[in-house]
């Protein structure tokens, strides 16, 4: 099935990959810091950032990972991916994201292009990338009825 088909699907209460009584897929947003140590995520509180994120949006989870590009996030993303839910990358500049995450998405047969909403959110305040979040979950079909993930 084509992955844009997919979202649309979901995104219309149908997920064609969990049985009928299953609620449709809400996308899960992976926050990677750089190390922890990158200069761009100074102004912002990653703990609050990533909290908030979890509880007030329509996120099946939200999680922080160190590193994605290196061998440990590879692997961590492939196995993620198994589940072939859309996720929200908030990191680095979407172009590089693309490039790094395409071929773990196409492994599951994803597309990156309509399965991962990538965010750069470097250099920017907890509440402007909050922001930035929320507004790419609305433009992707994902309302804010909020993360009560429960």
């Amino acid at each position: 099935m084509v992955a844009t088909q997919r979202r649309a699907e979901t995104r219309a209460g149908v997920d064609t990959h969990a049985g009928a009584d299953t609620p449709p897929a809400r996308p899960g947003l992976i926050m990677c810091v750089c190390t922890g140590k990158c200069p761009g995520f100074e102004k912002m509180d990653i703990w609050d950032f990533i909290n908030r994120v979890r509880i007030e949006l329509p996120v099946e989870f939200g999680i922080i990972h160190p590193q994605l590009c290196e061998e440990d996030g590879d692997r961590f993303l492939a196995d993620l991916l198994q589940a072939k839910r859309p996720l929200v990358i908030a990191a680095c500049a979407p172009n590089m994201q693309n490039k790094l995450f395409r071929d773990a998405f196409a492994a599951q047969g994803m597309d990156v292009k309509a399965d991962m909403v990538p965010l750069d959110i470097r250099e920017m305040t907890t509440d402007a990338a909050f922001e930035k979040v929320a507004a790419a979950l609305r433009g992707a079909g994902f309302g804010e009825n909020g993360g009560d993930n429960g």
